[in-house]
């Protein structure tokens, strides 16, 4: 007569149709069944939260793992452990009693364990001849052998998830970032489109973004922020295509100008030398706008003509070129002039007077209503030679005079005197300077 295993818990914990189930399950194990018990632990560390399995019990189950010596479960020996409590407690960290019981009990609901519990609910195992184990009482471990390609499969099916989730999370972060990204290069390059609805749209949809989201909200936003990307990049790409046409059309207008059949080679080598000693400085290069020679202005001058720049230098002082040039990138954001005009000028230009150009243009910012715009017009025409920055700064040293002249009457004086509690000192230039400005029409 074979030796009857208890199934039923022991004492007051009830018997359910699940651990019964769980049981049933394990005694349905392949008899040539084998398992790595930590590779299944490893599976079921993955699957703990479909499977119901707390962390706590979990580091119990290694616990009683460890307890089984071979590091292979198979069908042919024994799977039952019985550890004490208090040897538990010292493999599980020093967890207190009653979290033990606890989180054994999750291990049994979970049915990742089975008890098998003595009449008085002590663990212990019966020897017999030979030193074999004959009985034994504890926690049977034969669902972790049966339930092992479930947990392998629970286990990539929960990797799989996590993968999928960090992808669409990635995937959103791009998306996000492109779509403002390229709305603030259509504000700042003033392209044409509906940026403010753009940003409306955007801002609707993150709104809709909770703080911790599951995938398929993840998912449902990226593809709503796809399709507004779908609209910036079509808008960007119209606006690129008719910047490239219009710079194809004017470089073939350019090139059937140059392009005289009548125009021997001789001429144009002379050109071309005449052109390389300009450049070097041999000739002084004439500009086409007022024929004015290309000369470098004086600082004090530019700095006289432009004073608006003064308010963003640093110490309100600009000693040097150096200073100048600082004080007009500062002020470049400020008047709505992107990055990649205040580049482009500077590459035609030269650094000053593209610094130049910025603080006239600043000078002027209350008649100008594009200021990028207004400075890529004027680098075009630099690049074509049609622009210089001398006629600029004469143009509004003009102004100042001008504005100078008109208040020394009697009665303008006096306003003046009382406003500013003294006299305006005067512009400092040269007799030449004036000479040529009046030569010129700029000076009355």
């Amino acid at each position: 007569m074979g030796t009857h295993t208890a199934t039923t818990p022991f004492g007051r914990r009830p018997m359910t149709l699940s651990l019964l189930a769980s049981q049933v399950a394990a005694s349905q194990i392949d008899q040539e069944a084998r398992a790595s018990k930590w590779e299944v632990f490893r599976d079921i560390r993955e699957a703990k939260q479909a499977l119901g399995a707390t962390d706590r019990a979990l580091a119990i189950l290694n616990a009683l793992l460890s307890f089984h010596r071979a590091d292979e479960l198979s069908a042919e020996g024994s799977l039952i452990v019985f550890p004490s409590n208090e040897q538990l407690i010292r493999r599980a960290n020093g967890m207190s009693p009653a979290t033990l019981r606890r989180h054994l009990a999750n291990l049994v609901e979970t049915g990742l364990v089975i008890r098998r519990d003595s009449p008085n609910g002590k663990r212990f195992a019966r020897k017999g001849e030979g030193g074999a184990i004959d009985q034994a009482y504890g926690f049977d471990l034969s669902p972790i052998l049966a339930r092992a390609e479930e947990f392998k499969a629970l286990a990539a099916d929960v990797k799989a998830e996590h993968k999928a989730y960090r992808l669409a999370k990635e995937r959103l972060t791009i998306c996000r970032r492109d779509v403002v990204k390229m709305i603030e290069v259509g504000i700042n390059e003033v392209a044409p489109g509906n940026w403010q609805g753009f940003l409306r749209r955007y801002e609707a949809v993150i709104a809709r973004l909770p703080r911790t989201a599951a995938r398929s909200v993840l998912e449902a936003i990226c593809n709503e922020l796809e399709d507004l990307w779908a609209d910036v990049h079509q808008t960007l790409e119209s606006f690129i295509n008719s910047q490239n046409l219009n710079a194809n059309e004017s470089q073939s207008e350019r090139h059937i100008q140059n392009s005289n059949p009548n125009v021997s080679s001789t001429d144009e080598s002379e050109h071309r030398s005449r052109t390389e000693k300009e450049a070097s400085g041999v000739d002084a290069k004439i500009d086409n706008v007022r024929a004015l020679p290309n000369r470098v202005l004086p600082l004090g001058l530019v700095v006289d003509a432009c004073p608006e720049l003064l308010t963003l230098a640093r110490d309100g002082q600009i000693t040097t070129w150096r200073d100048f040039v600082a004080a007009a990138e500062q002020a470049r954001p400020f008047m709505g002039i992107s990055p990649s005009a205040w580049q482009e000028a500077v590459e035609v230009m030269g650094q000053e007077k593209a610094a130049v150009t910025v603080a006239a243009i600043l000078q002027r910012s209350d008649r100008i209503g594009s200021r990028g715009g207004y400075l890529r017009n004027l680098t075009e025409r630099a690049r074509d030679q049609k622009f210089s920055v001398w006629p600029m700064v004469m143009a509004l040293l003009r102004e100042k005079l001008d504005a100078r002249a008109n208040a020394t009457g009697p009665g303008a004086r006096a306003r003046t005197d009382h406003a500013d509690g003294g006299q305006a000192e005067p512009v400092e230039i040269s007799e030449a300077l004036r000479k040529s400005m009046k030569k010129k029409g700029w000076e009355r």
